[in-house]
Protein backbone atom coordinates (compact mmCIF):
# COMPACT_ATOMS: atom_id res chain seq x y z
CA UNK A 1 0.00 0.00 0.00
CA UNK A 2 1.08 3.23 -1.07
CA UNK A 3 2.70 5.93 1.84
CA UNK A 4 0.68 9.44 1.64
CA UNK A 5 2.80 12.44 1.43
CA UNK A 6 1.68 13.88 4.79
CA UNK A 7 2.36 10.62 6.55
CA UNK A 8 5.67 11.27 4.97
CA UNK A 9 5.69 14.92 6.79
CA UNK A 10 4.65 13.99 9.49
CA UNK A 11 7.26 10.96 10.22
CA UNK A 12 10.06 13.40 9.44
CA UNK A 13 8.32 16.21 11.66
CA UNK A 14 7.71 14.47 14.72
CA UNK A 15 11.76 13.52 14.56
CA UNK A 16 13.22 16.91 13.67
CA UNK A 17 10.33 19.12 15.56
CA UNK A 18 12.23 22.83 13.60
CA UNK A 19 12.21 20.59 10.12
CA UNK A 20 9.72 22.31 7.49
CA UNK A 21 9.26 19.63 4.92
CA UNK A 22 7.61 20.20 1.19
CA UNK A 23 6.67 16.57 -0.32
CA UNK A 24 6.16 16.13 -3.49
CA UNK A 25 4.54 13.09 -5.18
CA UNK A 26 6.86 12.94 -8.44
CA UNK A 27 4.67 10.14 -10.31
CA UNK A 28 1.33 10.52 -8.82
CA UNK A 29 0.97 7.01 -8.11
CA UNK A 30 2.27 7.28 -3.74
CA UNK A 31 5.31 5.30 -4.39
CA UNK A 32 7.64 7.80 -5.51
CA UNK A 33 8.38 11.04 -3.90
CA UNK A 34 10.60 13.93 -3.43
CA UNK A 35 10.66 15.86 0.01
CA UNK A 36 13.00 18.97 0.61
CA UNK A 37 13.76 19.41 4.23
CA UNK A 38 15.29 22.72 5.94
CA UNK A 39 15.95 22.75 9.53
CA UNK A 40 18.78 24.94 11.53
CA UNK A 41 19.26 21.41 13.23
CA UNK A 42 21.08 20.48 10.76
CA UNK A 43 23.63 23.26 11.03
CA UNK A 44 27.33 21.44 11.23
CA UNK A 45 26.17 17.99 10.25
CA UNK A 46 27.19 16.88 6.82
CA UNK A 47 25.12 15.91 4.25
CA UNK A 48 25.25 12.49 5.03
CA UNK A 49 24.17 12.30 8.34
CA UNK A 50 21.40 15.09 7.50
CA UNK A 51 19.66 12.54 5.05
CA UNK A 52 20.53 9.98 8.20
CA UNK A 53 18.65 11.64 10.25
CA UNK A 54 15.58 11.78 7.85
CA UNK A 55 15.62 8.63 6.52
CA UNK A 56 15.97 7.22 10.48
CA UNK A 57 12.64 9.36 10.69
CA UNK A 58 10.97 6.79 8.17
CA UNK A 59 11.03 3.97 10.65
CA UNK A 60 12.63 1.52 7.91
CA UNK A 61 9.37 2.35 5.68
CA UNK A 62 12.21 2.98 2.79
CA UNK A 63 12.11 0.13 0.12
CA UNK A 64 9.11 -1.24 1.86
CA UNK A 65 5.85 1.10 2.21
CA UNK A 66 7.68 3.86 0.36
CA UNK A 67 9.82 2.74 -2.95
CA UNK A 68 11.61 5.95 -3.98
CA UNK A 69 12.31 9.22 -2.12
CA UNK A 70 14.69 11.70 -4.02
CA UNK A 71 15.60 13.86 -1.13
CA UNK A 72 17.04 17.27 -0.78
CA UNK A 73 18.37 19.03 2.48
CA UNK A 74 19.43 22.07 3.08
CA UNK A 75 19.85 24.82 6.50
CA UNK A 76 17.27 28.26 6.42
CA UNK A 77 18.01 30.70 4.41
Amino acid sequence: MPMAAEEIETLIRSAIPDAHVEITDLAGDGDHYSARVVAESFRGMPRVRQHQRVYDALGGRMGGVLHALQLTTALPE
